[in-house]
């Protein structure tokens, strides 16, 4: 799932740092797709510490809700479906239609929240900005983060962009999936991919995922 479906799981807990935890596994991928680190191994130390240790539940139920979100029906019937229905729209790319299709779901997910007034983005961002940065500092250097300045100047830039707010218009995903594929390949894109890739992702939305909602009460029922 990506940030505001996370988020979602998170809407009634006080704790920011429960908050930012719930996004920390991918908030770091963003600034290094090769970080892997383990929390677990490093309770003993974090859990003296109350604002370490609500970063660390935030993390867990990260890694709990997407284990149950990709091997959920949904997921597994709407990544085939929607791969096929992009699949036109990405001819002359070298770009993995099995790969976007697996980003866009999600994205399409954080969209469907925004547009449905389901989650409050500007409230997201106002814990995430609350949460005190030698915190996540000290959280980092524990979890085997050798600098973590360099991930702590990405977070200062995610909460001043607040480029989730943009999800809300259904024609800025288009843009958003192609910057994350990006990251993988070299290509460029026209105005044409856009409209061809939007009008795609609009008509597959439209018909297929009405009932959108039933995945977050699928999560929601199995999350411990």
């Amino acid at each position: 799932m990506n940030f505001l479906s996370h988020y979602y799981f998170e809407l009634y807990t006080a704790e920011s740092e429960q908050v930012l935890g719930c996004l920390l596994p991918d908030l770091l991928k963003n600034v290094d797709k090769t970080y892997n680190f383990h929390p677990q191994r490093f309770e003993e130390l974090l859990f003296v510490h109350p604002a370490r240790m609500y970063l660390s539940e935030g993390w867990y139920r990260h890694v709990e809700v997407d284990k149950i979100f990709h091997s959920s029906p949904f997921f597994i019937t709407h990544n085939h479906a929607l791969r096929r229905q992009i699949e036109p729209a990405l001819a002359g790319l070298p770009i993995r239609a099995s790969f976007m299709a697996h980003i866009a779901v999600e994205l399409i997910l954080d969209h469907l929240l925004l547009k449905d007034e389901l989650v409050k983005p500007v409230r997201l961002y106002e814990h995430l900005d609350h949460v005190p940065r030698p915190v996540i500092h000290a959280y980092l250097h524990i979890i085997g983060l050798e600098d973590p300045s360099v991930f702590l100047d990405f977070y200062e830039r995610f909460i001043r962009s607040r480029y989730l707010l943009d999800y809300a218009q259904f024609e800025n995903l288009s843009h958003a999936l192609f910057a994350i594929c990006k990251r993988i390949w070299k290509f460029d894109v026209t105005a044409d991919h856009h409209t061809k890739l939007t009008e795609q992702l609009l008509i597959y939305t439209e018909v297929h995922l009405k009932n959108y909602k039933e995945v977050f009460n699928y999560v929601q029922d199995r999350l411990v």
